[in-house]
C-alpha cells in the first residue's frame, strides 16, 4: 500500500498556492459578507439546540476551518443548521437539562461521535452509503422539522415560559392549553420582528436581513423600556475565542447516543453532500465526494474538542460564497476568522437582542427550509416518492426526529425494492419462440417475478434477451437452472441471447461450463421488436 502524498493528507496544498492578492482580496470580502449572514443563524441555530448562544459562534469557527481547508468543493461553507439543531435537541435534552453543563457535555460527544462515522464512512470509501437517504426523505424531514422549530419557538415569541415537550403535537397541545397567559409586549415585538424580517428578505434578499431585524428589534426595546423592559433577553456570554472541551468515554452514554450519531452524521452529510453536488455543477467542479465525507467527519472530531457543536452544509450561506464569486475555500476560512472576531470582541452585543425578536428571526429560518418548488416537483414526477416525502415528515411530527429519519430511510428502501423486484419485462412470439427482454438485474427480489412470467410461455424455445441485465446474483442463477431443467424435462428449451460476459460467468459457475442447462447465443435475433 503506498504511503499518501502530502495532497492526499492535506488537501489544501493543492489549490493554495496558486491564490493570488486579487483573488485573496476577494475571498476576504466574500468571508466577510458570509460572516455577516452566520452570525444571527448561528445564535439562533445555538438557541434551538439547547445550548448558550456563543456555542452558535463556536461551531461556526473550527468546523467551518477544517471543512474548508480538507474538503474538495470550492463553495460549500458549513456551520450550525436548524435541521440538525433540532435533531440534536430532541436526543439529547431526554437525558439532560438544555443549557446545563452536563447537556453541553452530551451535545459535545454526541458530535464527537457523529464525525467518527463520517469520517469512517469517507475512509473507507462509502460515500455511495449516503445515497440511501433520498432526496424526498431530506424534503420530508426538513419539512417536518421547520414544523417542529416553529411550534418550539412560539412560546418564546409570545412571551411563555412553557417546558419543551418530546414531540411537535405535544407542543402544540401545551401551547393552546396556555393560549390565554400570552403577554402583550413579547407579541408585538415578535410580530413586529418578523413581519420587518420578511418584508426585507422580499425587497432586499442578499442584504443581512435577520441581522437588520433582529437589530431593530434591540433598538425598540432600549428606546421604549417602559413598553418593552420587561421582555426577556438572550444571555450574555463572555468573549473568547472556542474554548477546549474535554469529552468523557463513558461507554453506557456512548451506546446511548450512538443511534443518533449515525442518524445525525448521515443527515449532516447527505446535506452536506447536496449542496456541494449541485454547486459544482454549476461550477464546473469536479468533486471528491469521499474527500468531501472525510473532511466533514474531520471538521466534527475536532470540532467537538473545541466546543463546537455539529456543523453541516449551509445552504445561504455556500449559495452566498457561489454568488458572490468565491475564487477558493478560502472564502470559508476568512469566514470563519470574522466570526471569532465577533465572538472574541462583541459578545456584549448579543445581551440586547430580545427573545422574541430571535423567535422571530428563527420562525423567519424555519420558513426558509421549506423546499416548496422541490415539494411541487416531487409531486409531479414521482407519487412514490412524494409518499415518503409525506411519510418522514408525519413521522417527524410525531416521532423523536432521529427515529424520522430512519423511518423515512426504510420508506425509500420499501420502494426501491419494489420497484426493483419487478424490472421491466417486455414480451413477443417469434415463429415457436417466446422471447422476454429482461430491463434489470437478476437478484433475489426480482426472481420470483421473472419466475412466474417464465413459467407463463409456452413456446418450445423461451429466450431471455439479456443485454440489458447488468448483475445476477446467486438466486438469480439459481432460478435460471431450476428453469432451465423443467424446460428440458418437457423437450423445451431455455436460452440467453447478447448476455454480457460476466451473467455467463456466473450461470457457468453453478453446474461448471460442460452442465450448464442453459443455451447462450451471441446472434442477433431474426425479428427486431421495439
Amino acid at each position: 500500500m503506498p504511503w499518501p502524498n502530502r495532497h492526499t493528507l492535506f488537501p489544501f496544498l493543492a489549490w493554495l498556492p496558486r491564490q493570488t492578492r486579487a483573488s485573496v482580496g476577494r475571498d476576504a470580502m466574500v468571508g466577510l459578507s458570509g460572516a455577516v449572514l452566520a452570525l444571527p443563524q448561528s445564535i439562533a441555530y445555538a438557541l434551538i439546540a439547547g445550548l448558550p448562544p456563543e456555542y452558535g459562534l463556536y461551531a461556526a469557527i473550527i468546523p467551518v476551518l477544517i471543512a474548508c481547508l480538507w474538503g474538495s468543493s470550492w463553495h460549500l461553507i458549513c456551520g450550525p443548521t436548524a435541521a440538525i439543531s433540532i435533531v440534536l435537541y430532541a436526543s439529547v435534552s431526554p437525558l439532560a437539562v438544555p443549557g446545563s453543563q452536563d447537556y453541553i457535555t452530551l451535545i459535545l460527544l454526541l458530535t464527537f461521535l457523529a464525525g467518527v462515522f463520517q469520517w469512517l464512512l469517507g475512509m473507507l470509501r462509502f460515500g455511495a452509503l449516503v445515497n440511501f437517504v433520498s432526496h424526498s426523505v431530506v424534503l420530508g424531514f426538513t419539512l417536518g422539522a421547520a414544523v417542529v422549530i416553529a411550534l418550539g419557538q412560539l412560546p418564546n415569541l409570545l412571551g411563555l415560559d412553557l417546558p419543551s415537550q418530546a414531540t411537535a403535537i405535544n407542543n402544540l397541545l401545551t401551547l393552546i392549553h396556555h393560549s390565554g397567559e400570552w403577554d402583550p409586549a413579547s407579541v408585538i415585538l415578535g410580530l413586529g420582528t418578523l413581519l420587518v424580517g420578511a418584508l426585507l428578505k422580499y425587497l432586499v434578499p442578499r442584504w443581512p436581513t435577520l441581522l437588520i431585524a433582529l437589530t431593530l428589534g434591540s433598538l425598540v426595546t432600549w428606546l421604549w423600556p417602559a413598553m418593552f423592559g420587561h421582555v426577556a433577553l438572550v444571555s450574555s456570554f463572555i468573549g473568547k475565542l472556542p474554548p477546549l472541551s474535554p469529552l468523557p468515554m463513558d461507554l453506557d452514554v456512548i451506546l446511548r447516543l450512538l443511534p443518533s450519531a449515525v442518524a445525525v452524521g448521515m443527515l449532516g452529510l447527505v446535506t452536506s453532500l447536496s449542496i456541494a453536488r449541485s454547486l459544482s455543477v454549476r461550477s464546473q467542479q469536479l468533486l471528491d465526494a469521499n474527500q468531501e465525507i472525510r473532511a466533514q467527519g474531520f471538521s466534527n472530531i475536532v470540532g467537538g474538542f473545541f466546543s463546537g457543536y455539529l456543523s453541516a452544509g449551509s445552504f445561504t450561506r455556500s449559495g452566498l460564497s457561489y454568488e458572490a464569486g468565491a475564487c477558493s475555500p478560502l472564502a470559508g476560512v476568512f469566514s470563519a476568522l470574522w466570526v471569532a472576531l465577533f465572538a472574541l470582541f462583541g459578545a456584549a452585543l448579543i445581551a440586547h437582542i430580545p427573545i422574541p425578536s430571535m423567535a422571530a428571526s428563527i420562525l423567519l429560518i424555519s420558513w426558509g427550509l421549506v423546499d416548496r418548488r422541490g415539494i411541487r416537483a416531487l409531486f409531479r414526477v414521482s407519487r412514490a416518492e412524494f409518499v415518503v416525502m409525506s411519510l418522514t415528515c408525519v413521522a417527524t411530527l410525531l416521532l423523536e426526529l432521529q427515529t424520522a429519519i430512519y423511518a423515512g430511510v426504510l420508506a425509500s428502501l420499501f420502494f426501491y425494492l419494489k420497484r426493483t423486484s419487478q424490472p421491466r419485462v417486455q414480451q413477443w412470439r417469434d415463429g415457436d419462440e417466446d422471447v422476454l427482454r429482461v430491463g434489470g438485474s437478476i437478484f433475489f427480489g426480482a426472481s420470483h417475478y421473472l419466475q412466474v412470467r417464465l413459467q407463463s410461455l409456452q413456446g418450445k424455445r423461451v429466450v431471455i434477451e439479456a443485454q440489458q441485465i447488468n448483475f445476477i446474483d446467486y438466486s438469480g442463477v439459481e432460478m435460471l437452472h431450476q428453469e432451465a431443467r423443467r424446460l428440458r424435462g418437457l423437450g423445451r428449451s431455455l436460452t440467453l441471447r447478447r448476455a454480457r460476459p460476466q451473467v455467463v460467468e456466473e450461470l457457468r459457475k453453478l453446474e461448471g461450463a460442460d452442465n450448464c442447462p442453459i443455451h447462450f447465443q451471441a446472434s442477433i435475433a431474426k425479428t427486431e421488436h421495439p
